[in-house]
This record gives C-alpha cells, structure tokens and sequence, in this order.
C-alpha cells in the first residue's frame, strides 16, 4: 500500500467514526441543553476524555514537537503549562464556574454583573478567541493532508468544516461529546504506538546528537512550496534546481555563511548526507549544543517569553470558551473538580510522547527547517526513520491521530461560537415575532439558529486560514491564550473570589485587556517584527497585559462602588455554598424570575 493511499484510508477512518459518534447523539440530543451542554449529566471520567479530546489540539499533537525540533530544551514550557493550565483552573474556577448555573461565559458575566453591555463584550471576546484558535487548527489539517497525500492546502481544512458542521448540526454538544472521548484515545495510542517504536530503533542503531549544527542524516531532495528567504549556518555549496535570489539555478549554488538567500516556489535543494541544512529565516539557526540548554532558543530575550509564555498559558486556560463550557456539562460542581483531576492525569500521560518526537526530529528530519514546516515532524518522522510498510502503516496511524486532533478540537470550539451567536447575535431576530405554537416550535427554532451559527462558527475562520501565513501551530494557539489570559481570566477571578467588582470595572478590563493583546497579536501575524524588545513584548503579550487588565477592573471597580449589584451576595453563595445548598438558591432564582 502506497503512503498516500494509506493515509486517505485512515482520514477517511476517522471522519465516518466521527458521524457515527454523532448519530449516536442523534437520538439522545432532543432539547437545548442537549445541544448546549449535553443536558448537564456527563459523567467526570466521560467529559475528562471529552475534554481531553478537544483540548489536545494541532498545537499539542503537531505543533509540540515542531517546536521542540525548532528551539529546543525551551519549547518543554508548552506541554508543562498546558497541563499546569488546569491545576489552576481546578483550584480557583471549575467549582463556582459550575454552580453559577451558566451556559456560557457570556451567561457568567450576566449572572455575576447583570449588565447586557458586558455580556455582549464577553460574547465578543469568545468569539475572537475562538476563532484565533479555530484558524491553526484548519491550518493544521491543511499541512497533514498535503504533506500525507499532496493534497491542496485548501482541502484539509475544508474536509474538517464539512464533518465539523455536519457533527455539530446533528446532535450538538451532546453529539460530539461521544466523538471527542474516543478520539482522545485515538489520539494517544496514535502517538504512543509509533513512539515506542521509534525509540526501539533508535536505541537499536545507537545513534547520538551530534555536535554542531543539524546536518542531513541521508541523502534528501526538499521541495520549497513558496517562495521562501532562506540562511545556509555555514558556507557550503549545494545543489539547486529553481530560482535562487530571482535567477535560474540548476548545479551547485554556494551559501556563504550567515548570507541570506530567497528560494522561489518549486525549487529543489538536493542535501548529501552530512550537509548542513540551511534554515527558513524565521526559524533561529542554533548548535544542537544550546538547543539542548535552558534559555537557549535562539530568540531575543529568551527569559523575558518563557516566563510571560507560562503566564499565559497557565491564565489563559480558563479563559478558553470550549474548555470552560465543558464544565457546564457535569451535573454538579463536585463532579467538575473530579474531572479536572481526571484531566490533569490524562493530559500529563499524552503530553510525555510529542517531545520524543521532536527530540528524533532534530537528528532524523532536520531538512524541514529548511521548508519551515516543522509542525511535519510527527507526520514524517515513522516514514524516515523505518521505510517499508512499516513506515507507511506508522504514518497512517499517527495521519488518523492528526485528523482526531483536527476534528475534535475544531468540534468543541465551534459549539462553544456557535452556542454564543445563536445566544446574544441570531436570537432576537430569530425569535422575535414567533407564533403561538408553544414550546415545542421555540424548541425546533432554537435548535435550528444553533445549527446556521455553527456554520458561522467554522466558516469564517476557514476563509481567514486560507491566506494566512503558516506562524507554527503551537505558536499560533498561544496567541489565543495570549487574549484569552488578558480578558476572561481576570473576569472569572475577580467575578468569582471578589465581590465588589462591577460591570464598569468588567468592561473597562475586557475593552482595555481584549484590545491590547487583540493588536499584539495582530502585529505579530501581519508583521516582521521577530526581534529585539519590540518583537519580544508583542509575540508574547501575556506579561504586560494581564497585570493591566487587573489593574483597571479593580481601580474602576473601586471608583463605581455605587455599581456593586444589589444581589452580589445572593451570586456570591451560590458560587461557593455548598452544592445543595447552592442548587436550592438556584432554584429560588428561577422560581422568582
């Protein structure tokens, strides 16, 4: 079986166990709070592996080990802070989150605030996010199609929107919460499997990192898909066939060190074994001996982006909408800390395998820094290092692991939109003027706005993952926790644990946070502003904007004391009573509306 037949086999695997998971939510999803919330009775073990299913994204499937491949013994922050990210959501949020009797983030600040203004900031706010998530994600799909099977980039994405909608249309959050659990562990064994593999042959041929530069281990021929500005580490002369810097080259071109040349589209670099690789210009060219070392990514002022990466990262999990949602499906707030525990377990297992990936990387596909696709590693690695079929049968399988990734993290972020849209954008015009039909007709309407805003949801951020500029996947995501860090984790903080927040303070926070870290990421996907000071506080905005945004909710909070809510109190125990009580007081709540 040839690679590419064997990779469509496997995508096209997981696609219909995709739709088979969502009929089976088909006939259980009947009301709103199936399509919402799954009804709120997911039990800790299921919406852990759910969780862990839309959660381990293209960043942490693909793009781990791309950057590991990439910068080095640094990148080891990602997987530790997306891990850590949920110890600090089970310690100040999931709780209260839960009992606040909310289905979104956006029915959160109303509850907390009762401001509609601060809603519609907030439903704002999810929308962004999840569409600054959603991109990388379509982005990632198109990469393994095209590296798997030479598929257009165009095709990948638009083959996880297509079962995306049609998932999420069919049954909702109840729906994909089947789909999600078993790709989880889809997506585990599909790395684990060829993992442990590698490792065995690794450890079989005794092969060392050697010192110096990366340097081709066998004689490879790399295509350049786009024009691209490339810089050979050491002076050396290598064989060309394309157009280098505007002019026709078909021999061998000599690199000086350091020099920076431009390869056009199409043009192939034959590398011999032993030869340096030449490295994309917005990847640094490093020694394997400070890839290996703390600090020694090669980027500008290395301490100042890890420590503001961990910040952001660790903040900017609860500020997730498809992660915060999740915690609506449990039927209590007991159950939701167990199923962040169950989580943390789950997600300090898988995060042990990318690494290993992109540690082999660095020695058996190095060539990909030449093409900057290093979010390839995983795809490529089992057909380098084995060949065979052996090779291809690994590569399919860790090819059906991407596209779980893909489509399960792209499932929980456009339930998460869609459910706003449908909420605070679609509804009033939707509902406006219906008739007298009863229940059941505001049942089938509703169900219906969710399924067009789903549309909406995905649609968008396909079209804007067309043009866009391959950042790095796991790069990419961190912006989005970047936002969601500087916004809702000083909401759901200060709304949770201080009382005398109000809604001047919530919008001042979210308009001057969301902003701020709106424009950073902004300049850093449109810009070239990689280095010195300037590149380092824009591509990491964490540091300086979540301290802002604190700061301006409390001092506005603390100027518009008369706009403390008259019910503070009654929000504030049912936040943090216990869970009988909490469910008595929330039932008191409706009966008087």
């Amino acid at each position: 079986m040839t690679h590419d037949v064997a990779a469509s086999v496997a995508i096209a695997a997981v696609v219909l166990g995709t739709l088979l998971a969502g009929s089976l939510g088909l006939r259980r999803a009947r009301t709103t709070g199936d399509f919402y919330v799954a009804s709120r009775s997911v039990s800790p073990r299921w919406n852990a592996a759910a969780i862990g299913g839309e959660y381990l994204s293209a960043a942490s499937y693909l793009g781990i080990a791309g950057l590991v491949l990439a910068f080095g013994f640094d990148m080891l922050w990602y997987p530790v802070c997306y891990t850590a990210g949920y110890l600090v959501l089970l310690a100040l949020v999931a709780a209260p989150l839960r009992r606040s009797g909310a289905y979104t983030l956006p029915d959160f600040a109303q509850i907390r605030l009762g401001s509609g203004l601060v809603r519609r900031i907030a439903s704002g706010l999810v929308v962004l996010i999840g569409w600054l998530y959603l991109v990388p994600q379509l982005q990632g799909a198109a990469l393994a199609l095209r590296t798997q099977t030479g598929a257009p980039s165009w095709v990948g994405g638009l083959v996880v929107v297509g079962v995306v909608v049609a998932a999420v249309a069919i049954g909702g959050m109840r729906s994909i919460t089947f789909a999600q659990a078993l790709q989880f562990w889809l997506k585990f064994v599909a790395l684990l499997v060829p993992a442990l593999v590698l490792v065995g042959v690794w450890q079989h041929r005794h092969d060392g990192m050697a010192q110096g530069f990366p340097r081709a281990p066998e004689r490879v021929t790399v295509t350049v898909a786009s024009s691209l500005a490339v810089r050979s580490p050491v002076a050396e002369t290598l064989t060309v066939h394309g157009t280098v810097d505007g002019v026709v080259a078909d021999g061998p071109v000599r690199f000086a060190a350091g020099e920076q040349r431009r390869l056009g589209a199409g043009t192939r670099v034959l590398l011999n074994r032993g030869d340096v690789v030449p490295v994309v210009s917005r990847l640094p060219t490093q020694r394997n001996e400070s890839w290996l070392r703390p600090l020694g990514s090669g980027k500008d002022h290395p301490l100042y982006a890890n420590l503001s990466l961990v910040l952001a990262i660790c903040l900017g999990t609860m500020g997730l909408p498809h992660v915060l949602v999740r915690f609506y499906t449990n039927p209590d707030g007991r159950d939701a800390r167990r199923t962040t525990l169950f989580v943390l377990v789950l997600l300090s297992l898988f995060y042990l395998v990318p690494t290993v990936f992109g540690a082999l990387g660095r020695h058996y596909v190095p060539d990909l820094l030449l093409t900057g696709d290093t979010d390839a590693t995983v795809l490529t690695l089992p057909g380098r290092m084995i060949g065979g079929e052996g090779g291809v049968l690994l590569g399919a399988l860790v090819t059906a692991g991407a596209f779980a990734a893909f489509l399960s993290t792209a499932s929980g972020l456009t339930v998460s939109v869609a459910g706003v849209l449908s909420q605070d954008l679609l509804q009033p015009r939707e509902w406006r003027h219906h008739d007298a039909r009863g229940p059941d007709d505001l049942r089938a309407r509703r169900i219906r706005t969710f399924r067009l805003a789903a549309v909406a949801a995905i649609g968008v951020p396909y079209v804007l993952s067309l043009p866009s500029e391959h950042l790095g996947l796991a790069a990419a995501v961190g912006l989005a926790f970047a936002v969601a860090a500087a916004t809702f984790c000083p909401l759901l903080i200060l709304g949770i644990w201080w009382p005398r927040l109000t809604d001047a303070g919530a919008v001042a926070g979210l308009a001057g946070g969301g902003v701020l870290a709106t424009a950073a990421v902004l300049v850093t996907l449109t810009a070239d502003v990689r280095h010195g000071w300037t590149g380092a506080l824009l591509e990491q905005p964490a540091a300086w904007a979540v301290p802002i945004t604190f700061a301006v909710m409390i001092a506005v909070s603390l100027a518009t004391r008369r706009r403390i809510p008259a019910d503070v109190g009654r929000v504030m125990v049912r936040l943090h009573a216990p869970e009988t009580l909490a469910a008595e007081l929330h039932g008191l709540d409706r009966s008087s509306r």
